[in-house]
């Protein structure tokens, strides 16, 4: 169950960044910190982008989820990631969507440049 709203959250997540004007390079990149959910370019910019849906904000919001360790095993994955893609870039950054869904409504936050 959890993890049907984790793949619902990601593909949602990345259909609004697509609209946005984003190109998706990559979706679920694992490496032996973790896993990347999307990445993506937008202005020659590479972007990390962590999704974090929840069905409620009872226990809070879902960006407040991300740990300062989890944001330590993101940055040395895209490490890994650049490293792999053997390009550059003018900035990178990493961005957090939130996806809340409460009483039937998807309600998405884009927080960028996250951390």
């Amino acid at each position: 169950m959890k993890k049907e709203l984790g793949k619902w959250g990601e593909e949602s997540a990345a259909k609004y960044l697509m609209q946005q004007g984003y190109k998706i390079l990559g979706r679920n990149y694992y490496t032996r910190y973790g896993e990347l959910d999307i990445i993506c370019e937008k202005d020659g910019n590479l972007v990390f982008v962590e999704v974090k849906t929840r069905r409620s904000s009872k226990y809070g919001y879902p960006e407040e989820a991300i740990t300062n360790r989890k944001k330590e095993h993101i940055r040395k994955a895209a490490l890994l990631y650049m490293d792999a893609a053997k390009r550059s870039y003018r900035e990178i950054s990493f961005d957090v969507i939130s996806i809340l869904l409460e009483a039937g409504e998807e309600k998405i936050n884009h927080i960028k440049q996250a951390f």
